[in-house]
């Protein structure tokens, strides 16, 4: 089976709602036929996600699908603060990140509500972008591959294999995000390799060959074709390269 790449743009807590009109403006303009053959995510913050569907329902040709960084699980209620899924869904988001390592590490995210929120999104039709990722400390002692499954097996414990389709996972190791440090890619690949048996042990042969697996983690202009490169990797999820529409389109393009 011949998996159709995935590109997306995590760009954290950057860009103001103009700003990123410029950005998407800038995106679809850098397109052509080059790309046909990959998805291109924006994940900009909750304040700009209304100004990419704005900007993406004026230019009608171009292929860039939005996402977010992030949702709560419940469909409604007094949550102060929180986005729903359905709230996602209107402003055309077709995919969102969840358990990404810095939603850990500073908002105390569990592995229990990854898996609330991967539920969540999968109801309204949105496919999750899945992240795992490990420390310094456990990949020196040799318990990478255990604890990223882990993460995974976790994060999907409310999803059934219709659920699960259009899920998507993305390794991106803690110690590589925005650090300028990455494994290799052979090292990377055997990662995604883990966690795409992980998934078909799960849910069958066909859904572990056909699930998108992303690596994430200072991945840029320079080492893009090399993780392309590798057979259980699908694509990227881009963090600091995504912020300017050259150094994307350049990473989109080591994919296509």
């Amino acid at each position: 089976m011949t998996r159709r790449p995935l590109v997306a743009g995590n760009w954290k807590m950057h860009k103001t709602a103009s700003e990123a009109t410029r950005l998407i403006q800038q995106l679809a303009y850098s397109y052509d036929d080059a790309y046909a053959g990959v998805d291109v995510v924006v994940c900009p913050p909750f304040t700009a996600l209304r100004s990419a569907q704005v900007t993406l329902d004026f230019d009608t040709n171009s292929p860039l699908r939005i996402g977010a960084q992030d949702v709560f699980w419940e469909p409604s209620g007094a949550y102060t603060g929180a986005i729903s899924a359905a709230m996602l869904r209107d402003v055309a988001c077709s995919f969102c990140i969840v358990g990404h390592s810095e939603r850990r590490k500073y908002f105390s995210e569990t592995d229990e509500d990854v898996a609330r929120k991967a539920a969540a999104l999968t109801g309204e039709g949105i496919a999750p972008i899945i992240c795992c990722g490990e420390t310094i400390e456990t990949r020196e002692s040799g318990g990478t591959v255990a604890f990223v499954t882990a993460q995974i097996e976790a994060a999907l414990a409310l999803l059934s294999a219709s659920d699960a389709e259009p899920v998507v996972l993305a390794y991106e190791p803690v110690w590589a995000i925005g650090t300028g440090r990455t494994p290799t890619p052979e090292q990377a690949d055997e990662v995604c390799a883990a966690l795409r048996d992980c998934f078909r042990e799960r849910y069958g042969a066909a859904a572990g060959e056909a699930v998108r697996i992303l690596y994430g983690g200072s991945m840029n202009i320079g080492n893009g074709d090399a993780f392309a490169a590798m057979p259980n990797i699908d694509g990227g999820l881009v963090g600091g390269a995504s912020l300017e529409a050259e150094s994307f389109m350049a990473l989109v393009k080591a994919f296509s």
